[in-house]
Formats: structure tokens, C-alpha cells, sequence
């Protein structure tokens, strides 16, 4: 893995399943700034033979071209939200997943249609909100919940307070500016002192709005002035302060193995909803796995082993969360 690598992209887990279920497609169509249409396709996974209506979840990515199965045409192999779907609906819950804009199935037709100066952080609420309504409409489901991994977490507090879901959960999810997670994880990268306080430098711009014009070959190619608007608009947030706005129950999981996701995020996020559910995993990593010992390369290896499965109660936490009576 490039030490220099500043950015780093986002997956989950796994399960085994073992009782019947259904799956049908879902679609949510957009319009793009061109004008033009993108329909983004997704997967809604059903408990068979259900007699009475049930709770349904979407889950919602991590950053970068991150599919609906949490795959990524960077090399990453997880298969890991299909695994948690599979896990999820043995114990009688619905799980939508789709493929965020510039993954999957729309990974070129985005390319196409949105230009990389065109993206803003609020397309992938508006998304997330528009699968939410479709979910909402439909009886047969008692409750829609909302759970984020990582970049997804902050997306998925927003969509949540914006269509007022019955629950939030926030998996692996950053409690701090994103500009300050990506300075963390340059450090963490090992960037010499140089190149990290030009790193601090012009996330520091970014996050006060200015675009920048990074000296750094590396620096340059992963904040391209192509992408900095994006980013700009994705550093408007502080999901601290994005959390007390909503007014739902909040479940919020981390684990300690995690290499890109700090406890203090977690902590950070619980001072600001006092009333929030935390859970712990001592072994658990980013995406979601159990990881023995301190070794950085065997954790990030866990990216790329879809037959791994996800930590043990992983998926209990989440179903006791929205099966849970008030």
C-alpha cells in the first residue's frame, strides 16, 4: 500500500445465510447537472414468508467507488454488505443496499454524465433520501432505519434527519472534519514531516473553502482541482454537530482494530448524542473483521478475503438495535 496513500476508501463484513429470502431490485433515477438521467440500481433483501409487516434498513457505503456489495474497482473484494444483508434478514430485517453514484453498475455512465468539477457531498444525501422515501412507501415495512459505514456515516445522518427515519447506525463512522480524519491517516500513512505539513496546509484551505495548488506530485494527484469541490463541500460537516440534529434513536459501532476510524471518533460522536447506544469490538477492524494481533499489512490483507467472515455479534448489535422496543 503507497505510504503516501491519503485518502483511503471504506467496506464491511460478513455472514453466513441460512433461512429463506427473496431479493428484488431497486431504482432510484436522478437528474444529473447535464440534465441528463442516471438511474442508480440497488438490492432490497426480503425474510421470506413474512406474515406481518417488518423493519427494513439501507445501508449506505463508504467513500470512493464503493458498490452496493461494498466492492471497488480499486482491487478491494468484500462482497461484504451482501454478506450483512444475508445476516441481517435470518433475523426477520429487510436490508436495502444500492451502488452510490460513480460505483457498480454506474460506475462509467456517472463518469459520463457527472463531471468530476460537478460533484458535491449533498448528491449522495439527496440519493440516500430518495431510496429512504421509496422504502417509506412501502407497507410492507413497519420501520426504515438508516446504517452508514465510514464516509457513509455522515451521509447516512443526514438522509437520516432529512426524511426522519426511526433509527440511525453509525458504522465505523468519522467523528471529526474529514479534513482532520485525512490528515490523521496521512500521518498514520507515514508521510515525511514535509509533505504532511503540506498535507495540513491545504486541507486547512479546502476546509475554509479555498481551492489549492498543491506542489507535491502525490499531494496533486489526489487533490486535483478537478476534485476539490467536491471536497470542499464534503468538509462543510462536522458530524458531531450533524448528530445532535437528529432527533431519533442512534446505535453507534466501532472497533478497535480499526486502522482509518479512531475510538475517539466513536467517542466524539457519543459526547454529542449522550443518549446513543455504544458498542465496541475489541478485535474488530474497518471492514469489519476480527484481527489478531497489531500487524498493519494482516489487517489491511482482511480487505481482500470475502470468504472472512464478519466479527461475531456484529450483526446481533445492529438487530438487537432495531428490533428493540421502546
Amino acid at each position: 500500500m503507497n505510504r503516501f496513500f491519503i485518502i483511503i476508501y471504506c467496506l464491511l463484513g460478513f455472514a453466513w445465510n441460512a433461512l429463506a429470502q427473496t431479493e428484488e431490485p431497486l431504482q432510484y433515477k436522478i437528474q444529473v447537472p447535464a440534465g441528463a438521467d442516471l438511474t442508480l440500481e440497488g438490492t432490497l433483501t426480503l425474510p421470506d414468508q413474512a406474515k406481518k409487516p417488518f423493519p427494513v434498513v439501507l445501508l449506505i457505503a463508504g467513500s470512493g467507488p464503493t458498490d452496493r456489495d461494498c466492492n471497488s474497482v480499486y482491487g478491494l473484494k468484500s462482497n461484504a454488505f451482501k454478506m450483512l444483508a444475508d445476516s441481517l434478514v435470518q433475523k426477520g430485517i429487510a436490508v436495502a443496499r444500492y451502488d452510490k453514484r460513480g460505483s457498480g453498475t454506474n460506475l462509467k455512465a456517472a463518469a459520463a454524465a457527472i463531471k468530476s468539477e460537478e460533484h458535491r457531498f449533498d448528491f449522495y444525501i439527496s440519493d440516500a433520501v430518495g431510496f429512504v422515501r421509496q422504502l417509506q412507501a412501502d407497507k410492507r415495512f413497519s420501520k426504515v432505519f438508516v446504517a452508514g459505514h465510514s464516509e457513509g456515516s455522515l451521509v447516512g445522518m443526514l438522509a437520516a434527519e432529512e426524511a426522519k427515519v426511526a433509527g440511525f447506525i453509525s458504522i465505523a463512522g468519522a467523528g471529526r472534519n474529514i479534513a482532520e480524519v485525512m490528515k490523521e491517516q496521512g500521518r498514520m500513512a507515514g508521510n515525511p514531516k514535509e509533505l504532511q505539513a503540506e498535507v495540513d496546509g491545504a486541507l486547512d484551505s479546502l476546509r475554509a473553502g479555498h481551492t489549492i495548488h498543491p506542489k507535491h506530485p502525490i499531494l496533486r494527484a489526489q487533490l486535483s482541482p478537478k476534485s476539490q469541490p467536491g471536497l470542499i463541500s464534503w468538509m462543510q460537516y462536522d458530524p458531531a454537530q450533524v448528530l445532535k440534529a437528529f432527533q431519533g434513536p442512534v446505535l453507534i459501532v466501532q472497533g478497535k482494530k480499526d486502522l482509518q476510524v479512531a475510538v475517539t471518533d466513536a467517542e466524539r460522536l457519543k459526547s454529542a448524542r449522550p443518549d446513543a447506544q455504544l458498542v465496541y469490538f475489541d478485535q474488530m477492524n474497518h471492514v469489519l473483521k476480527n484481527v489478531a494481533g497489531t500487524d498493519k499489512m494482516e489487517n489491511f490483507k482482511t480487505y481482500n478475503e470475502p470468504s472472512l467472515p464478519i466479527t461475531p455479534g456484529f450483526a446481533t448489535a445492529l438487530a438487537q438495535f432495531i428490533n428493540r422496543k421502546k
